[in-house]
């Protein structure tokens, strides 16, 4: 596993009594580096497969997914031990879901780990934990798993999502909200964790869109830690969550279509599913900017920090609410360097977006220039379709 340090912040700005704050992220790999440029012709090599069509497809789409890098937990050594994961039509669910269950722990356990660590107060004090994942299935399920490992208190209250996709580390950040706004003095342990293995098959012609899936998921975890009222001689809250909403869109819910089998999860996504956000992300924007007198003119005034589904949402919410390109940066920063790692991907993108607005608040102060707004949007979709969104105040200044 590895994982990586952030910008440190400075004194935080004022925080609204009894708001939720995001007070530390953190984030953990499995130690297989997957570059995009050689993920053809291993993937194709993995799954003995010689078909020059599909290998032709596949190089197409690895180019227009963005990715140049992704961190997976399959191996070579998984395949020698599990050679039947490559081999099409085979029941390997239980193979499947052995490596899952154990991967997702370990990488849940690190990246909490070192969201504590900059959080900077004992585990003690944390009283409840939110988990998130879609890569999983047992019971007792992952929470208690990941609770074991961390050693939380047995008094650790405990909250499981599963099979949310996209949108689950968004879902879990508004019940997290929910429980810290609900429960003064409490922190609360948010983790994701996500591994393509319970997915992973060899190139079929018959099923061309999970080449979508090979070019562009990557495994992964991601914790944030969530409290209201932060003690300021240690903590050092990032972000004030506002305004949390999650509608779903009626007669949608074959857009994302998932179901688990003895061959582990098929997924099919629709091809007009960045036509379907694009479709209805303004307005869903426009209930959460309300809250606090927002209009469109202020778009490109917020920070953005948009689930990276893929490019061509990106793109489609970029040119669906004329934003400056530079607004979706930090989403396609996370894109290219991660893939779209599911629930993860979203503390990835705040983590990228802390590193952006300490340089813009460098640059603004060097330069005499106005401080863009401090508020902006938490954005991610999912399986419904669902929109699930988070209208935030940036507390981070430059120390």
């Amino acid at each position: 596993m590895g994982s990586e340090e952030e910008p440190k912040e400075g004194f935080p700005k004022m925080v609204n009594p009894g708001k939720a704050t995001i007070l530390a992220l953190g984030k953990a790999f499995p130690h297989q580096l997957v570059m995009q440029e050689f993920l053809v012709d291993g993937y194709f090599k993995n799954t003995n497969c010689d078909d020059p069509d599909l290998r032709k497809k596949l190089s197409r789409l690895c180019k227009t997914t963005t990715v140049k890098t992704r961190y997976v937990v399959m191996s070579e050594e998984i395949l020698k031990q599990y050679p039947e994961l490559a081999i099409e039509g085979l029941p390997t669910v239980k193979q499947r879901l052995d490596i899952c269950n154990d991967a997702v722990t370990e990488m849940a356990v690190e990246a909490s780990r070192v969201c504590i660590k900059k959080w900077g107060r004992p585990i003690s004090d944390l009283t409840h934990l939110v988990y998130v994942s879609s890569s999983e299935a047992r019971l007792p399920g992952g929470d208690l798993y990941l609770a074991k490992g961390l050693g939380l208190s047995p008094e650790t209250q405990r909250v499981m999502l599963y099979f949310m996709g996209c949108s689950g580390g968004a879902a879990g950040l508004r019940v997290a909200k929910d429980i810290a706004e609900n429960n003064p003095g409490s922190r609360i342990l948010l983790a994701t964790s996500e591994t393509t293995i319970i997915g992973f098959k060899p190139p079929s012609a018959d099923r061309p869109y999970d080449l979508v899936g090979a070019a562009l998921f990557g495994d992964g975890a991601g914790a944030m830690i969530i409290g209201s009222d932060p003690v300021l001689s240690i903590e050092r809250p990032l972000f004030e969550l506002h305004t949390a909403i999650q509608n779903f869109l009626p007669d949608t819910e074959k857009t994302i279509d998932g179901k688990l089998t003895e061959e582990g999860i098929s997924f099919k996504l629709a091809r007009e599913l960045p036509q379907i956000i694009e479709d209805n992300v303004e307005s869903f924007c426009e209930k959460l900017m309300a809250t606090v007198g927002l209009t469109d003119k202020d778009y490109n005034k917020m920070f953005w920090a948009v689930h990276p589904g893929g490019p061509a949402i990106l793109n489609r919410i970029e040119k669906r609410l004329d934003l400056f390109p530079e607004k979706l940066s930090a989403s396609r920063r996370a894109l290219m360097d991660y893939g779209n790692a599911s629930s993860n991907t979203i503390v990835y993108v705040l983590e990228y977006m802390i590193e952006e607005i300490l340089k813009k608040q460098q640059q603004q102060k060097k330069e005499c220039q106005e401080e863009e707004s401090e508020w902006g949007l938490i954005l991610a979709f999912g399986p419904g379709v669902t929109f699930e969104g988070i209208l935030a105040r940036n507390l981070t200044v430059k120390e």
